[in-house]
């Protein structure tokens, strides 16, 4: 967001961004540096005109509105004296419940952390995992998927494996959770702003005879971007029971996005999915292992249809995540991929994605420039 150059206070920082070899366009931006939390104005010098930067942790975070290939820009970066609040990401929380981010009022992301309740068997399907629900960018509907409905055990934005072993060779579905699940302990961290919103919970993999046998901190980072809704997701998982063996299929298995019940319901033969090698037809899919090519994609595109609007979701790989990826796909709105890792007493797996939503179809192209900017990000260096 553009403001006017007399905000401007006290210059602190020198912040010098390299595009490096492509076009960037609304680039989140991301880099150690040693400034006090709060809010600042990052200052282009040349054209007169800043926009807001957010330091928290130790990092200075904000969105680079345009660079193009082979072009570097200086900018000054510096706090501001008697200006008014900006409009920014804020959390709501119902205790026990969920909790929710929000931009200024419009809904963004939702926590869904309601503890197990196994009184039924119903109220057991509704609280054995963690998940996020994710808002259109209008924030006026959620476009994923809670319980119930077709596949029930799929749920917005997730992670699990539902063939693994832990410990002594006990197996454990981590996905379907017929006995294990997935459950909130904390709050590690919540960070809000007029450039991100991010928290970190850490979750309990809990096996059988509700043993934890993992603990995972999985940080949601939702930026402001505009023309959409850019989420990272990273996740470090530490044994508490190890050795433990994380497999599965493409199909229940890794991290992964569903789209709400109506697409498997009404629109399905709509769904068309954007790979690197171009747009599928309607209602195509690939899945890995029918297509053994179908894996290690740095990217992959779902365009689905809610109400009357098409939307497309982008997922976005990165080459440290373990390997093999392999992808799956289904036209009622599921997609992402899955790994098989073994994970060592004292060693942890981690994990980061992104996702972008948008309304429309995607060209391949512009998923492309996302992947970039995920994969080979622009050179960043500050005094």
């Amino acid at each position: 967001m553009l403001i006017a150059l007399a905000f401007l206070a006290a210059q602190e920082l020198d912040v010098t961004v390299e595009a490096g070899k492509h076009d960037r366009k609304n680039v989140p931006v991301r880099v150690p540096a040693k400034v006090a939390p709060g809010t600042l104005l990052i200052l282009d010098e040349a054209s007169n005109k800043g926009y807001w930067g957010q330091a928290v942790l130790g990092e200075l975070s904000f969105v680079l509105p345009e660079l193009k290939a082979g072009k570097s820009v200086t900018l000054k970066a510096g706090y501001l004296k008697d200006s008014p609040s900006p409009k920014g990401f804020v959390w709501h929380d119902k205790s026990g419940d969920h909790t929710e981010l929000s931009f200024d009022t419009r809904p963004v992301l939702r926590y869904m952390y309601k503890p197990l309740d196994d009184s039924s068997k119903e109220a057991r399907e509704q609280t054995y995992k963690v998940f996020h629900h994710l808002f259109d960018p209008a924030g006026q509907r959620l476009v994923t998927k809670g319980s119930g409905g077709r596949y029930t055990h799929h749920r917005g934005i997730f992670y699990g494996f539902n063939n693994s072993t832990y410990g002594t060779g006990k197996k454990v579905d981590i996905w379907h959770c017929p006995v294990a699940h997935q459950a909130h302990e904390k709050f590690v961290s919540v960070q809000e702003g007029p450039v991100l919103g991010r928290h970190v919970v850490q979750i309990a993999w809990h096996g059988v005879g509700k043993e934890v046998f993992a603990r995972e901190e999985r940080e949601l980072t939702v930026y402001n971007v505009p023309g959409g809704t850019l989420v990272e997701f990273a996740s470090r998982l530490s044994p508490v029971l190890a050795p433990i063996k994380l497999d599965g299929d493409p199909q229940h298995a890794g991290f992964h996005f569903r789209a709400d019940n109506e697409v498997a319901d009404k629109t399905a033969k709509q769904t068309i999915f954007v790979r690197p090698d171009g747009a599928g037809k309607p209602g195509e899919t690939r899945n890995w292992p029918g297509q053994k090519d179908h894996a290690n994609l740095p990217w992959d595109a779902m365009s689905f249809v809610l109400g009357e609007k098409r939307y497309t979701v982008a997922y976005l790989d990165r080459p440290q995540n373990p390997k093999e990826a392999r992808f799956s796909e289904r036209d009622y709105g599921r997609f992402g991929s899955y790994f098989v890792h073994t994970l060592e007493e004292g060693k942890t797996l981690d994990v980061r994605y992104r996702l972008w939503l948008q309304e429309g179809e995607m060209k391949p192209e512009e998923v492309a420039a996302k992947s970039a900017d995920f994969l080979d990000p622009p050179k960043v260096t500050v005094k």
